[in-house]
């Protein structure tokens, strides 16, 4: 695997407070919210994970483009596509991530970010940094599925 490889594969190990390079929000005793320092802290967060999911996107087209290859051999060519075919998977799984992450950071400049879009209430701090994007509080999660 080249260095690139293990590189790329070691970010997406990683999880969006690690990707934005924060540590976890230490709220104070009193603090209202989703203050403004709360969302500029989620907005970095959603920020950076978009951006590496952006570069994912592009080191892949890339990597097809260097990586095609005529093969002559009919198993060759198979292992090629279907490389390639779990790739774009995966790319396409991640292009609905962005799109869902664009929606996340509209919603922190519409003031509607970290309140559960089925009761209203606080999604949480601590939620909000294990999944930036979710849109609900974890308790109703199994009535709505």
């Amino acid at each position: 695997m080249a260095d690139n490889e293990k590189t790329a594969t070691a970010i997406d190990s990683m999880g969006p407070l690690a990707i934005a390079g924060v540590e976890p929000y230490q709220e104070q005793p009193g603090e209202e919210y989703m203050n403004e320092k709360q969302k500029a802290h989620f907005k970095k967060i959603l920020t950076a994970w978009r951006d590496q999911l952006r570069n994912e996107v592009d080191r892949t087209v890339g990597h097809m483009k260097s990586e095609a290859a005529n093969f002559p051999d009919p198993l060759d060519r198979a292992s090629q596509e279907e490389e390639f075919a779990l790739e774009l998977r995966a790319r396409d799984r991640e292009r609905k991530l962005i799109k869902k992450i664009e929606k996340t950071l509209a919603k922190i400049d519409n003031d509607e970010f970290g309140y559960c879009e089925q009761c209203g209430t606080e999604i949480g701090i601590k939620r909000l940094e294990a999944r930036p994007t979710a849109s609900e509080r974890g308790y109703h999660i199994g009535y709505t599925q």
